[in-house]
């Protein structure tokens, strides 16, 4: 990659600044019904499993968009894509935050996904072509960090405005900042650097065979699937947890205040934004990936036996088992190396894009069937209108994302050691 001026040297980190301020809403949007759950039960007179469904709807459209968006960012460009997604998701903000029936809020909700779901592509494909190869992984990782608190601000500084101003007139703040971030792309962002005589090259076209032929041999590709289920068991958890019911279970199944609970969800989250650095730097020099998700994987499904065993624990110790559950969990981030190291190097996109497709789908799963069986357990009781699940409803109800986290511990043991290199020719 050729030098840039100082001129280009500020416009990238202008770019950086704008994607990066993207992700971070992208994040807050992905986790924000677990801090305001309480309040979307009311206002909907739902039941779990309908709000499981609403803050499901982020994850199913998400998990559809992540091959078509890299074919999108790769096509049109991440400036036209970052523009289109801002805003879609300001407008499914907004209509999220005026919804005066679940059918409003759901495509409310719907809209949101479809927008945020290529902001992180595209900040990956604005980061390959503005920086220097050798600089990617360490700008990658900062600006996952910087992302990563969007869900900080999910937990107790949402539950705060939300009690404050009302969740409604949060959303539509957002709902104007996502417009706003959608205009500043568009004249902001450029796609590519200047070549030396000042001027933008195109961008490159693609056979749409080649891609479905790329696609179909990371599909057939048998070392891919492990990261896979690694993703789906550890981010799909996650999600489901972190981005709804956590805050419930910990109000109405531990019995504590709303403020305590979503202190423990914002500590959860920044255990995850650190750990995703601290992981991926102990991989890196370990030059190990197996040994390290196994290990993290496994504490982290171990943790799941105590919320399970109903036993009672003072806050201090229930602190420090949600940040570790946040710094272990962030070991599925390295499952997109492991995809990306078993498969051909221009199919880096489309194997990484895979294996993320596994969380996604099992967090849109989860949400929702998690509701269901605390549904079914259900003994009528409500309060205000809302109906009230015992600890021992919860704890069935959370025992099947507990299975997840199994799952993808046990998958764990399956991935193919890279030793953090690609390995594709030695696996024909």
């Amino acid at each position: 990659m050729q030098t840039l001026s100082p001129d280009w040297q500020r416009r990238r980190l202008l770019v950086l600044a704008v994607v990066v301020a993207a992700y971070v809403l992208s994040f807050f949007q992905r986790f924000a019904p677990a801090g305001i759950a309480q309040d979307l039960a009311a206002s909907f007179q739902t039941s779990a499993a309908s709000l499981g469904v609403l803050a499901a709807t982020y994850f199913y459209v998400y998990t559809l968009m992540q091959v078509p968006t890299g074919i999108l960012v790769d096509t049109l460009g991440p400036r036209r894509i970052l523009f289109i997604g801002g805003m879609v998701a300001g407008a499914g903000s907004l209509l999220f935050g005026m919804a005066q029936t679940l059918d409003a809020a759901l495509a409310g909700r719907t809209l949101i996904g479809l927008g945020v779901s290529v902001t992180f592509i595209a900040m990956l494909k604005l980061i390959a072509v503005w920086f220097e190869e050798h600089r990617f992984a360490s700008v990658v990782g900062l600006s996952m960090l910087v992302g990563n608190f969007g869900s900080v601000l999910a937990g107790s500084p949402l539950s705060w405005m939300a009690q404050n101003t009302g969740w409604r007139g949060v959303f539509v703040g957002v709902g104007l900042v996502s417009l706003t971030l959608g205009l500043l792309s568009w004249f902001l962002v450029r796609d590519r650097p200047p070549g030396n005589d000042g001027a933008v090259s195109p961008a490159p076209t693609f056979d749409r065979t080649v891609i479905l032929t790329g696609l179909l041999r990371v599909v057939k590709n048998r070392a891919t699937w492990p990261t896979v289920f690694v993703n789906a068991g550890l981010s799909g958890s996650f999600f489901a947890f972190g981005g709804l019911w956590a805050t419930p279970f910990l109000i109405q199944g531990l019995g504590m205040t709303r403020d305590t609970a979503t202190a423990h969800l914002s500590l959860f989250f920044a255990g995850f934004a650190v750990g995703c650095l601290l992981i991926g730097t102990l991989s890196d020099r370990l030059r190990r990936r197996k040994p390290v998700i196994i290990a993290s994987s496994l504490v982290y499904s171990a943790v799941w036996l105590v919320w399970l065993s109903g036993i009672i624990l003072p806050l201090a110790a229930t602190y420090a088992l949600f940040g570790l559950m946040g710094l272990m969990t962030a070991s599925f981030t390295l499952s997109w190396a492991c995809a990306k190291e078993v498969n051909p190097p221009a199919l880096s996109g489309m194997s990484t894009s895979v294996a993320n497709m596994g969380g996604f789908l099992m967090g849109a799963l989860l949400q929702p069937a998690v509701g269901w069986i605390m549904d079914q357990r259900w003994d009528g009781t409500l309060i205000d209108g809302v109906r009230i699940y015992t600890p021992e409803d919860y704890r069935w109800g959370l025992l099947l994302i507990a299975s997840a986290t199994w799952l993808g511990a046990l998958a764990a043991w399956f991935i193919r050691e890279t030793h953090c290199k690609n390995i594709w020719k030695e696996n024909p």
